[in-house]
């Protein structure tokens, strides 16, 4: 089954007041949104990216935090999905949107034991990302808790802050600006000047 940007909103607002806190709603409000005007960029360069589905995985990625805050998000969000009876593509992105690279371990927040979470550890080896699933990667380590756009430097310090250094953070960090280069390299300039708003936010 699948489900629409509107359905998605919806799911969202109807959480609002029934969780620990509603920053993690607005976060993923800005990270469908903002993932949708790069998908539309994309498409005026003659790249296929479904702009609609874009917004909605922005929408859904932590839909887990209605379950658990934040820890377990992932595969709570992964299974609420699954159990709701929406299509993998959907599904997927719950986990999809915390790691880059295929890697478990190119993640915010400290090193993963692979042991302790085999179901994460193999869909992140051997999942294929769409091109919408890694704008929403970005858009994830563009929009911090609360509803903004940052640079994704400003955002990672965020993390940095809340969540501390770890071992694998210069890793995570390094890859983060790779990603966020791939997507400029696609669109042919820098893909902040699709949000003004980011000096506002500097």
């Amino acid at each position: 089954m699948k489900i629409t940007s509107e359905e998605a909103r919806n799911i969202l607002e109807n959480a609002r007041g029934k969780t620990e806190y509603d920053a993690w709603i607005d976060h993923s409000i800005y990270v469908g949104n903002t993932g949708a005007k790069i998908a539309e960029a994309l498409n005026e360069k003659g790249y296929s990216v479904d702009a609609e589905k874009t917004k909605t995985l922005g929408y859904v990625h932590d839909i887990g935090k209605m379950i658990a805050l934040p820890h377990g998000h992932e595969i709570n969000g992964y299974n609420y999905m699954k159990e709701q009876g929406y299509d993998e593509e959907y599904c997927n992105i719950c986990i999809a949107h915390s790691y880059l690279n295929n890697d478990i371990n190119c993640v915010a927040g400290g090193v993963k034991n692979p042991d302790k979470e085999p179901f994460i550890a193999d869909f992140v080896k051997n999942h294929k990302y769409t091109l919408e699933e890694r704008i929403i990667n970005l858009c994830d380590l563009m929009c911090p808790p609360g509803g903004k756009v940052y640079t994704v430097d400003k955002r990672l310090i965020d993390i940095i802050l809340r969540r501390g250094a770890h071992a694998n953070t210069q890793y995570h960090v390094t890859e983060t600006y790779k990603l966020k280069a791939y997507f400029d390299e696609l669109l042919g300039y820098n893909l902040y000047d699709l949000f003004p708003e980011i000096k506002e936010n500097l």
